[in-house]
């Protein structure tokens, strides 16, 4: 990510297959190049999220090393292994696919 980047709001429209674009200014903040995979993730009360895979597989590998309650201190811990596991076989399934 770059330094001194101030935050950024827009809009995007839906196409008729799903697809949005990721406005240039969002890439440029996160460094996320043509061809990069990134994960969505979605929970019907909280909203949806995306983010660079190799982000969140570091997330993951820290709560397998018993280190979720600094990843996430207000979650319930009970469920992030969970959280974790998905990532994990995300993160495998993408692998296998290239």
């Amino acid at each position: 990510m770059k330094k001194d980047v101030k935050p950024f709001m827009g809009s995007v429209k839906v196409g008729p297959k799903g697809q949005i674009v990721i406005p240039k200014e969002i890439r440029d903040m996160f460094g996320i190049e043509p061809g990069q995979s990134l994960v969505i993730m979605a929970h019907p009360k909280r909203g949806i999220a995306i983010e660079r895979q190799n982000v969140l597989l570091g997330i993951a590998e820290a709560i397998f090393a018993g280190k979720g309650r600094e990843v996430y201190p207000y979650e319930d811990q009970s469920n992030l292994g969970e959280f974790a596991k998905v990532i994990k076989e995300n993160v495998e399934s993408e692998d296998e696919k290239k």
